[in-house]
């Protein structure tokens, strides 16, 4: 069966493969290998950061920490969707989004350093790479049951709603009042681009795929454990981040971290739940002499 083959077939309702590009993938090493360099050298270098506040390094060397969860996930998947794996795909795929969401944020706000250039080439890359993904129709639709759908859909809601509600109760008074949040302050930043890219984007997007996957729509269906996946790695990089925060003496974000933990958990627990669907979809179509390679 041919990539055309297959992506025509996907388009009428029918089976498709995961190719695994070799381009894709080469790319992703890439990706993987320059994430990997800029990640240590902003846990162990002393410069990467030397310009930023106190509360914004912290930051971003959680980030960091997250980063090489994320490097890790990324070349499993990888591995995984070289294989034919359906559910490896899924990941990888939302890996890639975590890892876009994150070099947004180091190219446009961290000083100009020595690893402005790697910050991006990776966003490029990743960019591409996500484009040629879409493009070769890697995803596909998991054959799961439907509480284990359902489950994943109100996870989204919930977590876009939840940032979202956390985002606004410090902008809107901001706002009302013209002052800065303090979480600004703090962070020595003239806006935060993670509230901007999340209220814009990434919340809302959270919450259509989410209201989508209810309504079983094929485009829902299909980004429900790429976008369950970039939750849970974008959780994990804040918890470390809030780690950090709290050890270095300000514990004003224990209740949050508590909370960003379950978040962690649920989303963890749904794209595991409802990733399961992606492999007996594959199996399904191996029974009946379909390729993936």
């Amino acid at each position: 069966m041919t990539l055309r083959d297959a992506q025509t077939a996907d388009f009428h309702g029918g089976p498709s493969t995961a190719p695994g590009s070799g381009l894709l993938l080469l790319a992703s090493a890439g990706v993987a290998i320059l994430v990997a360099i800029a990640s240590v050298l902003g846990l162990f270098a002393p410069w990467p950061y030397q310009q930023e506040t106190a509360n914004w390094a912290l930051q971003a060397q959680g980030q960091d920490i997250g980063n090489l969860v994320a490097v890790v996930v990324l070349v499993i998947s990888a591995i995984g969707l070289r294989a034919g794996s359906r559910r490896a795909a899924a990941v990888w795929i939302g890996t890639l989004f975590y890892l876009l969401y994150a070099y947004i944020v180091y190219a446009f706000a961290v000083h100009f350093g020595r690893l402005f250039l790697v910050y991006v080439a990776v966003l490029g890359l990743v960019v591409y790479t996500l484009i040629g993904a879409l493009r070769e129709g890697v995803l596909a639709s998991p054959d799961g049951h439907e509480r284990a759908r359902r489950v994943a859909a109100w996870v989204l809601i919930a977590t876009g709603s939840l940032f979202a509600i956390l985002w606004l109760s410090e902008l809107i008074p901001a706002t009302l009042t013209g002052q800065a949040p303090q979480s600004l302050v703090i962070a020595g930043l003239i806006v935060n681009p993670i509230h901007a890219i999340d209220l814009a984007v990434v919340l809302p997007g959270m919450m259509i795929v989410g209201a989508l996957t209810l309504r079983s729509d094929r485009t829902g269906t299909r980004l429900a454990v790429p976008v369950l996946v970039f939750s849970a790695l974008m959780g994990s990089s804040i918890v470390a981040a809030m780690t950090l925060i709290i050890a270095s003496g300000d514990t004003s974000g224990l209740v949050p971290l508590v909370a960003v933990v379950v978040v962690v958990a649920a989303s963890l627990g749904a794209a595991i739940a409802y990733g399961r669907g992606l492999e007996r979809v594959a199996s399904e179509h191996a029974d009946r002499g379909m390729s993936f390679s």
